[in-house]
């Protein structure tokens, strides 16, 4: 265990470079020659890369005006890893209002598993004001060297700070930081973390909900006000995708349970569109080529001969209308007639035609799996949302004793209590509330012969799990991430010490399962083997803190698949 310290910026390697080119800009290109721009201007939200490819890579940032008006010139700068005066690569591009002075450029011609540094100049009568560097990393067109992911999700501004995104921007050697979503939360001051943040006096920006694009872009620039996810972005490429809270909580195709038109939030599809907009402004990420659906943003990412990870989209472009337990569980006390609803409610949710990915993204994944195992890349590595295996609840009412029972304080923990005795699954927002999609993903992992590494975060708490279809025949593994900060199964479930191990006894997919703290998760994949490493930070309400990993299994390949996990540490 040891006290983290925030590192300089370090890599090694150049390589020869062409002029880039600006292929979808977040700004519009600038004409060379063009006048300074006159006014005051500050780099207020660090710098950014993502969706790194073996010979290109997305650079982001913000130039925000404090002072006149009008488009903002700005230079990029690529540099070698281990020289940071003499670029390899300048270009010009300008940051405007129509993109919330945002921007983002496409850099080409770079070599292959080559790091390098970059920074943005805006060019003012008054002068050049510089960003800060940024260091990326393109991916490996080839060979077997170690790929090396940094793996993170839910991060609430209102419950905590940032210590692990301190913590992972400290961690040496990393190829990319793969986001599984939840990046940002909609909720306004009185909303979800209210009472933490008055506390902490951490309360979002803007105070209430956020609905309209300036309200989005807003809570962007809030989160990227933070120094310590400035470091994470600045550190290494990102991998993004979105999970509900970038837009609203449990989105879907057609809707949201936080999206409510009675109370003036207008029309879903406008709300869906700003949330959109302001997230591929803000973010290091390609946008959608021209013509496809807004939406459609799943994708493919080759780390050599060793894995190919493919970042899905699991919310606004397929995804059936999540239906949960809370209706069944609150419509009457008595067990059997529960037990009853419970089956007809499990026959609603094992409908064929619901949805995860949607038609289109099941076909494209299929084929994708199909490409890289024939390739004989070794690991196929799902970028997802949520958890994938099969998890039902512990019988509380036969593991708990009765004082813990008694201790439950919140109303819906003891209605828990009572459901936990129908071994039925819980979190029907998960995979488990799409039975039919989750097997038709599997057979698509079978007929590929692919070896499949699933990647989920959403619940706030730490997974490793060995996947099996719906006759037990194991599919993949699955290694979930906590959360940055927000709060776990344990902080509600209280007085439990031995909860996770309940879940684990309870559920043959479940390896091991850790319900409270907030940390992120190191995967690390070879030709011989995949491992992950769960990293805790001790605290999230105080600047000091310190760094445990608290435990770590591996995977090996087989010829048809993968091992289950073991427990290395």
């Amino acid at each position: 265990m040891s006290t983290v310290t925030r590192r300089g910026l370090l890599g090694a390697a150049t390589g020869a470079l062409s002029l880039a080119a600006c292929a979808k800009p977040a700004a519009s290109t600038l004409v060379p020659g063009a006048p300074a721009y006159d006014g005051e201007v500050v780099f207020g939200h660090g710098v950014a890369s993502g969706d790194p490819l073996p010979t290109r890579v997305i650079l982001w940032t913000r130039v925000t005006p404090k002072t006149g008006s009008g488009p903002i010139p700005v230079r990029y700068d690529v540099f070698g890893a281990s020289d940071g005066a003499t670029p390899l690569l300048s270009g010009l591009t300008s940051a405007d209002a129509a993109h919330d002075f945002c921007v983002k450029v496409d850099i080409t011609g770079l070599s292959p598993a080559t790091a390098y540094l970059y920074r943005f100049t805006a060019l003012t009568s008054a002068g050049e004001v510089t960003s800060p560097d940024g260091r990326t990393r393109t991916t490996a067109a080839s060979g077997t060297a170690p790929v090396k992911l940094g793996v993170a999700s839910c991060a609430n501004w209102q419950f905590g700070k940032f210590n692990a995104y301190k913590a992972l921007a400290a961690e040496p050697g990393l190829d990319a930081i793969v986001f599984l979503g939840d990046y940002l939360y909609e909720y306004g001051i009185d909303g979800y973390g209210a009472e933490t943040a008055q506390a902490l006096g951490r309360l979002h920006d803007p105070i209430t909900e956020i609905v309209t694009l300036g309200d989005y872009r807003m809570r962007h620039a809030q989160y990227k006000s933070d120094p310590d996810l400035q470091a994470a972005h600045a550190s290494a490429p990102w991998i993004c995708t979105w999970d509900d809270h970038e837009s609203t909580n449990d989105s879907y195709r057609t809707g949201a349970q936080n999206h409510n038109p009675e109370e003036g939030e207008g029309d879903w599809s406008d709300r869906k569109q700003a949330a959109l907009q302001a997230y591929f402004e803000w973010m290091p990420m390609r946008n959608p080529a021209s013509g496809d659906i807004t939406s459609a943003v799943w994708r493919s990412f080759s780390f050599g001969d060793v894995a190919t990870v493919y970042a899905t989209e699991t919310r606004l472009t397929g995804r059936s209308q999540t239906i949960g337990w809370s209706e069944v569980i609150s419509a009457t006390e008595d067990p059997s007639e529960i037990a009853a609803q419970a089956t007809a409610h499990m026959q609603v949710i094992s409908d064929p035609a619901r949805t995860m990915l949607g038609a289109a993204q099941e076909a494209w994944l299929g084929a994708a799996l199909a490409e890289s195992a024939k390739a004989g890349k070794t690991w196929q590595v799902l970028a997802n949302q949520v958890v994938m295996a099969r998890v039902a609840m512990p019988d509380f009412t036969q593991s708990l004793t009765p004082e813990q029972i008694a201790a439950q304080p919140i109303p819906q923990v003891q209605q828990m209590i009572g459901f936990s005795a129908l071994g039925l699954p819980w979190n029907l927002d998960a995979w488990d509330g799409y039975p039919a999609a989750r097997e038709r993903l599997y057979d698509s992992v079978e007929a590929a012969g692919a070896r499949l590494v699933t990647l989920a975060g959403d619940t706030h708490t730490a997974w490793a799990n060995t996947l099996a279809d719906s006759d037990g025949k194991r599919v993949g593994v699955e290694f979930g991430c906590t959360s940055i900060t927000s709060p776990g199964l344990g902080d509600y479930v209280t007085g439990i010490p031995d909860l996770g191990e309940q879940f684990a006894a309870a559920n043959a997919e479940v390896d091991w399962f850790d319900p409270t703290g907030h940390g992120y998760t190191i995967v690390t994949l070879t030709p011989e083997k995949v491992t992950g490493a769960f990293v805790k930070v001790s605290s999230i309400v105080e600047d000091a803190f310190e760094v445990e990993t608290v435990a770590t299994f591996e995977g090996t390949p087989l010829d048809m698949g993968i091992s289950g996990l073991t427990r290395t540490s």
